[in-house]
């Protein structure tokens, strides 16, 4: 491509003299023909106007650094799996409660749902209650026991040993991962075949 040498001698005429007095001409007079409002109108317009070009800058600036620190945590927030307590069986718990009445014949043991009760109509019986107990919670493979209620003694309402017993166990599920929803498309993807109409 052939370039056209630049011809100095066109800027002389912007470089005189005699146009940096016409400009300076200009300047002086632009007040007076203007108007001193006029040119103040203007003035506070380009000072609002370059104040908005720096706030919406400067918030476009803070919101990228927000953005970035944003994704970082994101990225190392762990995978954590969830954990839920299950009650057991109604059948491991009945089983276990047969059982139950055949080892400690001084107690009365019952079994609904995943609760198991344990009750004697006198103190006499507490030996084989602290027994089965510990039994209970070595009963079932995975068992976690957590008490509804318990009472021994004088201040029990209607029996002298009291016991109720919630038996669960711990679940593991997979974690949850959230997805990021996809970005809709106005376009129709490929193999999608639109309904008759």
């Amino acid at each position: 491509m052939a370039t056209k040498p630049f011809d100095f001698r066109t800027l002389n005429k912007y470089l005189s003299g005699q146009s940096l007095d016409d400009l300076n001409r200009f300047l002086d007079k632009v007040p007076q023909n203007a108007g001193k409002t006029a040119l103040m109108a203007g003035g506070i317009a380009w000072a609002a106007v370059a104040a908005l070009g720096l706030f919406s800058m400067l918030q476009t600036q803070k919101l990228t650094e927000l953005r970035g620190q944003l994704e970082a945590s994101e990225s190392l927030k762990p995978i954590v799996p969830v954990v839920t307590m299950v009650p057991v069986s109604p059948d491991e718990v009945k089983t276990f409660a047969e059982r139950a009445k055949i080892l400690y014949p001084g107690l009365t043991v019952t079994a609904s749902g995943n609760v198991l009760t344990i009750q004697s109509k006198d103190t006499s019986s507490y030996a084989q209650f602290r027994e089965i107990l510990g039994h209970v919670v070595s009963g079932g493979a995975g068992w976690k026991v957590g008490v509804n209620s318990i009472c021994v003694g004088r201040e029990c309402a209607s029996n002298a040993i009291d016991a109720a017993l919630r038996i669960e166990k711990i679940n593991i599920n997979k974690p949850v991962v959230e997805e990021k929803p996809a970005a809709k498309s106005s376009e129709t993807p490929k193999g999608a075949e639109e309904a008759p109409s």
